[in-house]
């Protein structure tokens, strides 16, 4: 059985990218260690963290490792340096030309999807257009729905709020009221019994008319 290929991307934690690189690292040290031991070679590793720490392996000086390899680079460079710009010039050719090709594509169906250029289209051509933009309306209608559903939330919130706030003034309006109202009667009482307190209360028995003699003076 064939196993497929595991795509390999970048961890997207920073925790576990970082344990990743820790663990990596060590196991790159290790061998580069191993090989300049079992092979008699002579290595030399660099490494640089995310975060610009510097890691290095070398079997012999690695200055010495280094310049070496400046020294070949220099005697290899002139050999194949036409053919390695002709490969990438050739290379950026082909990327700027499938790239217009893209875009190409792209702004003739964009057209086609506003109902231009239709003409040259086939009838399956016509079908995937209608197809697709069925799509992008059910797509538009749910996400209409979906405001609307939200408006409507929100409103019926401020509704409660406002029917909260609604009774709160009632409420404190109706007791305003009872008091104005306790403080009237108390007022119109007070005034009824200062009334009253002036009204003659003294207690006589007899016919007025005698009552009246009594009263004048001897």
């Amino acid at each position: 059985m064939v196993r497929g290929k595991t795509q390999m991307r970048r961890i997207e934690n920073a925790t576990s990218r970082q344990v990743t690189f820790s663990k990596r690292r060590n196991g790159l040290l290790k061998k580069a260690f191993e090989l300049s031991v079992l092979c008699d070679a002579e290595v030399a590793l660099i490494i640089f963290s995310p975060r610009g720490k510097l890691c290095e392996f070398a079997s012999a000086s690695m200055e010495e490792t280094i310049e070496r390899y400046r020294n070949h680079v220099k005697d290899v460079q002139p050999e194949n340096s036409s053919s390695v710009e002709d490969a990438q010039w050739q290379h950026l050719k082909d990327e700027t030309a499938s790239m217009a090709k893209k875009i190409e594509l792209l702004e003739l169906a964009k057209r086609k999807f506003l109902g231009e250029g239709l003409g040259s289209s086939t009838i399956e051509e016509l079908l995937q257009i209608e197809q697709q933009l069925e799509r992008s309306v059910s797509i538009i209608r749910a996400r209409k729905m979906q405001v609307y559903n939200e408006q409507i939330e929100e409103l019926q919130a401020k509704e409660k709020m406002l029917a909260c706030q609604n009774a709160m003034l009632t409420g404190k309006c109706l007791g305003q009221t009872k008091e104005k109202t306790e403080e009237q009667r108390t007022n119109l009482l007070t005034a009824e019994h200062g009334e009253s307190s002036d009204v003659e209360t003294e207690l006589f028995i007899g016919l007025p008319e005698k009552r009246m003699r009594q009263d004048k003076p001897k």
